[in-house]
């Protein structure tokens, strides 16, 4: 059966005299929640939110989420994060990150009204401390309707390093003394936003510029994703699970022995999403050898039945040099991937169907959406009809692309 019985570019979200970009995306049925950053030729950032109640044809106007002005500090790896909660009208919350006395601090805001305003931004529980912090992800508890936020969180360093270095740990590609010995300063953090319980410092050695994963199950069990730094500088994806609420997590478990030693961080982290049989699904980049010998990246897709053991990794078929990928997961037990990559000297944006034989080995039906202007760090959701693909493009004045994809019944 084909996958796509109509595939359109939606919709262009932006805001006049503004370059939009850093897009985040979630949906509940027809409904479509995208969160961006916009920013003033000064620099000056704030965050907007527009909602489609079409599936993602047509969208509202955009709405600042933001209260103070130009307060926002996002970038690609660490987008102001939107969930939707159902209801009618549904709420919606959006996780960014702004500057801080002495660093930088996380803060929420929520709407009751379906996205036609926000009430006064709050910090995320234990999102305010010395040093930087963000890459966050948050996901819904939906037996609890708790709503909780991972983030990395550079406190520990701020405490033993002067502030010049926590700023500038990690570069991209910059030689670092005893990598391994920093990274253990870096921590993986989790709260809820309700502040029912304590923030919780899950663990140490994290890669710091990747972005985290966050899903939870039916049965209440929350899910982590990260990159790890590992002796020998070398950067794995790892993953934990709690049973209890975020009370406690299980040791974490590598997802795949890649042994990719990086003297920095690649800017570049996981993905994941859990199925209704709690199934955990998780993708990422990293580094691999080409036919002849030459370092390239690659992007990968491994599963686990129970958090402590995952599959093989399989390769997803990609063009170019891929980043930045992201997951989203479909009633039917199908998964909605999508992706950057380069071809003809420009990013593009892809996206990929997963479905899985009676083995369940995973098979990848990819197309491009998004060419012929550069198109960086694409977001997917999964709605009734469908998928909603949205990314950043253009040079100069960015905007947010739209692109909706009917699913075939």
């Amino acid at each position: 059966m084909e996958f796509l019985i109509a595939s359109a570019l939606a919709a262009t979200l932006t805001v006049p005299g503004r370059s939009s970009a850093t897009p985040s995306i979630a949906a509940d049925g027809p409904f479509v929640a995208i969160a961006w950053s916009a920013a003033l030729p000064s620099g000056a950032t704030d965050i907007f939110l527009a909602v489609s109640r079409d599936g993602g044809v047509t969208f509202g106007s955009p709405v600042r989420v933001n209260d103070k002005d130009g307060d926002a500090r996002v970038n690609g790896e660490q987008p102001p994060r939107v969930v939707v909660q159902r209801g009618d009208p549904p709420a919606i919350t959006v996780v960014w990150t702004t500057k801080g006395a002495s660093g930088t601090r996380l803060v929420s805001a929520r709407s009751e009204n379906g996205g036609r305003s926000f009430a006064r931004a709050m910090t995320v529980p234990g999102g305010d401390a010395p040093g930087n912090r963000g890459w966050e992800s948050v996901a819904l508890a939906h037996r609890s309707s708790r709503l909780f936020v991972v983030w990395l969180d550079h406190r520990e360093l701020a405490r033993h390093e002067d502030a010049a270095v926590a700023s500038t740990h990690h570069q991209h590609g910059a030689a670092k003394p005893d990598g391994v010995a920093m990274a253990e300063r870096s921590r993986l953090y989790l709260a809820p936003l309700d502040g029912s319980t304590p923030p919780t410092a899950v663990t140490g050695g994290v890669c710091y510029c990747c972005k985290t994963a966050l899903a939870t199950s039916d049965d209440g069990s929350i899910h982590m994703a990260w990159r790890h730094v590992y002796p020998g500088n070398i950067r794995d994806i790892a993953f934990t699970a709690s049973r209890d609420g975020g009370r406690t997590f299980a040791a974490p478990v590598r997802v795949s022995d890649d042994k990719w030693e990086l003297d920095g961080c690649p800017d570049d982290g996981p993905a994941m999403a859990v199925d209704a049989r709690g199934r955990v699904h998780v993708v990422w980049p990293t580094l691999v050898k080409t036919s002849e010998g030459e370092d390239t990246i690659a992007l990968f897709y491994s599963t686990s039945a129970d958090g402590r053991r995952f599959t093989a990794r399989e390769r997803i078929p990609t063009e170019g040099m891929p980043h930045h990928p992201q997951i989203a997961m479909a009633a039917d037990g199908s998964l909605a991937l999508a992706w950057d990559e380069m071809a003809g000297g420009k990013r593009r944006a892809v996206a990929a169907r997963v479905t899985f034989d009676a083995a369940e080995r995973p098979r990848f039906e990819r197309r491009v959406i998004g060419e012929g202007e550069p198109a960086i760090y694409p977001v997917i959701a999964v709605t009734a009809a469908g998928t909603v693909t949205a990314w950043t493009s253009g040079t100069g004045q960015t905007a947010i692309r739209v692109h909706v994809d009917r699913s075939a019944r």
